[in-house]
């Protein structure tokens, strides 16, 4: 059993367990991540005019941020396929009276208006594509000339054990979770640095650079509970377990966490690509 999933199935996840999942733990997550937000919005120059889309905006925390270090004119759009994530953006803006916009799509095949956006900035949000190439030429159609395209993702599941450790550690208890499928969309979708490459320039981004960032996370060790209940295919495979099951699971899973927890937080490293590109014009291209 795989875990490849299709643009609709993604959808139906998103706005289904997945989606609600991370509206609930959005605390945890933002705690989580917060590396990787500083190195998004430090992409974002200050007091700019720029028309800035979030790509897999979540829950907003980015967008809400970068919209609030833009200029008077400077605009942040927020994009996600999952209503429960967008709904949870937009009352979070209207709360702290963010300038942020949000749009429930997909960006595979968003009718973006054409040369629309001067950056692009994605947190762990382009790995979901059924088709990576289309996404990334839509895209590139919305883009304006010289505009930038900034994205982290994952690099692979071996490089990043703290984030396979509960469906290791479930799995002799959970004997039906799916495997993970090398390139297939999900979250380790994008760690072939060559593939994402050859995705990028065939979708007609140039200026490409993809770097290896590893960033220290970290989050209240007393959330761990919560974290392994909600998130991940475990999360979502003890929906359907029974309390004695979804009890031994947590048990084991818990365990299983041990050497990532250091005092009263769970501490673990991230290993990232850092994707850079830019959009240039047939005219101006080299290379």
């Amino acid at each position: 059993m795989n875990v490849a999933k299709s643009n609709d199935e993604q959808r139906a996840l998103w706005n289904g367990h997945a989606g609600r999942a991370w509206v609930t733990a959005q605390d945890v997550l933002d705690r989580m991540f917060e590396p990787f937000e500083e190195l998004l919005i430090g992409e974002v120059a200050a007091g700019s005019n720029l028309r800035v889309l979030d790509l897999g905006c979540g829950a907003g925390r980015i967008a809400r941020a970068i919209a609030g270090r833009l200029g008077p004119d400077g605009v942040c759009t927020g994009i996600d396929i999952s209503d429960p994530l967008i709904e949870a953006a937009r009352a979070h803006a209207l709360r702290e009276g963010s300038r942020a916009k949000f749009v429930c799509a997909d960006a595979q095949d968003y009718a973006f208006e054409p040369e629309s956006l001067d950056t692009i900035v994605s947190r762990l949000g382009v790995m979901f594509f059924e088709n990576p190439v289309a996404a990334f030429a839509n895209l590139r159609r919305a883009a304006s000339d010289g505009a930038a395209l900034r994205c982290i993702v994952w690099r692979s599941a071996a490089e990043n054990p703290f984030m396979t450790t509960a469906e290791r550690a479930a799995r002799p208890l959970l004997p039906n979770l799916p495997a993970r499928q090398p390139n297939a969309p999900g979250q380790f979708g994008f760690a072939d640095r060559d593939r994402v490459d050859a995705i990028l320039r065939q979708a007609g981004w140039a200026g490409i650079d993809i770097s290896a960032r590893d960033l220290a996370c970290a989050f209240p060790a007393q959330a761990l509970d919560r974290y392994i209940n909600l998130l991940g295919p475990v999360g979502l495979a003890l929906q359907d377990a029974d309390e004695p099951t979804r009890a031994r699971v947590i048990e084991r899973v818990r365990a299983g966490f041990e050497p990532f927890v250091h005092d009263n937080e769970v501490r673990f490293t991230a290993a990232c690509w850092m994707i850079r590109a830019q959009a240039v014009s047939t005219g101006r291209a080299h290379g």
